[in-house]
């Protein structure tokens, strides 16, 4: 399969992209900085020099994916503009050129909290709205579309068990167990048209994959 994850040089996104080349996948890291080429090339991925707020047709740089992930994200630490021009305008490209390309397979990295954004704090809600906002484009598009809306995201190692469903208690999971869902949604069918919620459990990944 070939894969292009959008926000490639995040963590969840480098966990992503080592698992797929580490299984023969073709994988493509979508990147703004030429910089971190070599980081991604270390997994065993290939980097594609993009930037997603300033392009208006992402369509070259999707030509041959089979699939694509979105992973991009303002972080933490941005405005509330760039979270609409980041987690919902740059989602909205993608979802554009993969209209465009004939690309079914898209898998969207939500957050938990995003299906009701009004109820998060002050700070919170323009993140959740981007989110919210985001996952509704891609519900919408017709295409093959699957919406993961993980917990609060650590660093800690990944277990290689979670808890998936449509609701969950609020609780955290790691970028790292996060990836490794987001590897098997892409090749599990029955996820397709579905949204989850992901934290940390004690379901196997596959087995909790296989089950939504």
């Amino acid at each position: 399969m070939d894969v292009v994850v959008a926000g490639g040089h995040g963590q969840i996104a480098q966990h992503l992209l080592r698992l797929l080349a580490q299984r023969g996948d073709r994988a493509r890291g979508l990147i703004r900085n030429p910089d971190q080429a070599a980081d991604l090339e270390a997994l065993g991925a290939e980097a594609v020099v993009c930037d997603l707020e300033k392009e208006r047709n992402l369509s070259t740089y999707l030509q041959g994916a089979d699939a694509v992930v979105f992973a991009a994200g303002a972080g933490p630490g941005s405005g509330d503009e760039r979270k609409r021009t980041v987690d919902l305008g740059a989602a909205v490209k993608v979802i554009e050129a993969a209209q465009a390309l004939g690309i079914r397979r898209y898998v969207m990295v939500s957050a938990i909290g995003a299906d009701d954004p009004e109820s998060a704090d002050e700070k919170m809600r323009p993140y959740q709205q981007a989110k919210a906002d985001a996952d509704a484009a891609l519900e919408a598009a017709g295409l093959d579309h699957t919406v993961v809306r993980p917990g609060m995201l650590t660093d800690a190692q990944g277990k290689g068990s979670v808890s998936a469903g449509p609701e969950a208690e609020r609780d955290e999971v790691t970028r790292e167990d996060v990836a490794a869902v987001l590897a098997a949604v892409l090749n599990a069918d029955n996820t397709i048209g579905k949204t989850f919620v992901l934290v940390q459990g004690e379901t196997p990944i596959e087995e909790a994959v296989a089950a939504i």
